[in-house]
């Protein structure tokens, strides 16, 4: 499956290019008007120099062919410890763009660098992919790594997680003026997710004990965080439904 870079930045970077240089050129000599339009020429132009860049992601039986900026190689699965299909940094308390995570194998060329977090276990990782690059959707991809990439791979998206589990674990917690620092609590409920839904008793105890040891020393607080009467009701379920012995039996993903 190779998948096709997606373009949409393409024509606005265009636009602010076009705009800028039609400012510069009939605008006068305003000061301001004319660093505005510096400004939309540098960035279109540098958002234009990103997207005509060579692109090519081909997910195949024997692994990845990868060129993008910034990883370009071909990559047996073999060479990967772990594959992982992980929600991106949260946006306004809402699950990110997935990125594509792989943890390095012993095989792996050592000049490929690990800058990432397994989202199950927080082994180190590779992020191969960021998916808002490609027109193909999360399913999509996901599909065929689960296709090609077995039981290497683990779609641990949070809405995948809620399914497989059952129960809506896809938290959409409201800011206050004063709460708990999002950047914690999503780490929190992320790993307790992945826990539920791909993890074995071991895992689900150690997400748990995770939970309980970050709120006996105090979850920290800052301003604009989540509600706190929120995510300590959030907290609970996730503690009860970890402690769940039913949970053993829960069929995980492929």
């Amino acid at each position: 499956m190779e998948l096709r870079r997606n373009r949409g930045t393409l024509v606005l970077a265009a636009i602010c290019v076009l705009g800028g240089v039609t400012v510069l050129a009939v605008g006068g000599h305003r000061v301001l008007r004319t660093l505005v339009a510096l400004g939309a020429v540098i960035l279109g132009g540098v958002v234009l120099l990103g997207a005509l860049r060579p692109f090519r992601f081909v997910i195949g039986p024997d692994g990845l062919d990868v060129r993008r900026p910034g990883l370009r190689g071909t990559y047996r699965w073999d060479q990967f410890d772990a594959l992982a299909l992980a929600d991106g940094p949260p946006v306004q308390g809402r699950p990110g763009t997935p990125r594509l995570l792989g943890v390095p194998g012993a095989a792996l060329p050592p000049e490929v660098r690990a800058g990432a977090r397994h989202p199950l276990d927080g082994r180190a990782a590779v992020e191969l992919l960021d998916l808002a690059q490609v027109r193909q959707t999360p399913d999509e991809v996901a599909d065929a790594l689960a296709r090609y990439a077995a039981d290497r791979f683990t779609d641990a998206r949070a809405r995948t997680t809620a399914r497989l589990v059952g129960v809506d674990l896809d938290f959409d917690f409201a800011e206050s003026l004063r709460g708990y620092r999002t950047e914690r609590i999503d780490e929190l409920v992320r790993r307790a997710q992945a826990a539920l839904a791909h993890g074995d008793a071991a895992a689900r105890q150690a997400a748990r004990a995770e939970i309980e040891q970050a709120r006996a020393t105090g979850l920290p607080v800052a301003l604009r965080g989540y509600a706190l009467r929120e995510v300590d009701l959030a907290l609970d379920a996730l503690c009860a439904a970890l402690a769940d012995p039913a949970a053993t039996d829960r069929e995980t993903a492929p």
